[in-house]
């Protein structure tokens, strides 16, 4: 049972039935959210690989990370060269100014936005951004709004333009969208309702009915061996960080090695000293 588990770190219990059922992501989404030259691409949540297995086709340096051990393990042995890292999107395991690109797929929704923004645009180099991508269930087919009633929704829905809108480290986010297939049959129909979050905390009985429900849509509109095309809306969003500004050198008094805020100061201490030969590079006094 997986029911003491956050929904976000549930995936792991199901990692080998998500990356059977889950959809990948067309070529040419990959390359709006990026660029169509080798970038440094740092991907968050990267599951099992999905998305990581496209941008590595695109050429990018890429380094992924994701916050389940399970859902890392089938990532490394489909792409053994790649670089990977056991973390989460809040405590990002870079230096400043690392990347070109920041990519998430299908997981923004799960981040804390308040730690998760402004460790993205930290390790974001100048004029770099975030791309978030996301595949949605084409409803307007009868056969799938009947699936989508069926599954149901988890109720992790994000406004992801206006989350990045209203942070303070990013400017407004361009949006653009694909169209794309995943050919699903029998099983693989299977495997992606059990990859959702809800169904993974059902309990046994409660899982067996709702897939049953799902066999007996496929047994209904479904080409047997054949399968059939589950079709999808490939949402992607781009959002340029905003410059980190320069520190302010009438703010800072450089002393032994160590920085203080002029303004930190106690008044005790009485007023700042002026600069000597020694230390003539060196403005201490703020005059605002």
């Amino acid at each position: 049972m997986t029911d003491h588990l956050p929904p976000a770190r549930s995936f792991g219990s199901v990692a080998d039935a998500y990356d059977r059922g889950r959809p990948t992501y067309p070529r040419d989404a990959v390359a709006w959210l990026t660029a169509d030259q080798p970038l440094t691409v740092l991907e968050l949540a990267a599951g099992t690989g999905k998305l990581t297995e496209q941008l590595v086709a695109l050429g990018h340096d890429v380094h992924a990370t994701e916050p389940d051990a399970a859902m890392l393990d089938v990532l490394q042995r489909r792409l053994p060269d790649v670089r990977a890292s056991l973390t989460g999107a809040e405590d990002v395991p870079a230096s400043d100014s690392s990347y070109d690109v920041v990519v998430v797929a299908q997981a923004f929704h799960w981040f804390d936005h308040e730690r998760a923004l402004p460790e993205i645009a930290r390790v974001l180099k100048p004029g770099g951004h975030l791309a978030i991508v996301r595949n949605d269930r084409d409803e307007r087919i009868p056969w799938v709004r009947k699936l989508g009633r069926i599954i149901g929704s988890a109720g992790h829905d994000v406004d992801t333009a206006k989350v990045l809108e209203r942070s303070r480290h990013f400017r407004s986010a361009e949006e653009q969208a694909f169209k794309h297939w995943q050919n699903v049959d029998r099983e693989s129909i299977l495997d992606l309702v059990r990859s959702r979050s809800d169904v993974i905390a059902m309990d046994d009985e409660a899982r067996a009915a709702r897939l049953a429900d799902v066999l007996a849509l496929y047994d209904d509109y479904g080409r047997g061996m054949d399968g059939m095309q589950l079709p999808y809306v490939t949402r992607c969003f781009r959002a340029t960080v905003v410059d980190r500004p320069e520190p302010d050198p009438l703010t800072i008094e450089r002393s032994s090695g160590r920085e203080d805020r002029v303004e930190d100061r106690d008044p005790a201490d009485g007023p700042v000293p002026p600069p000597t030969d020694d230390d003539s590079g060196m403005l201490l006094i703020d005059f605002r």
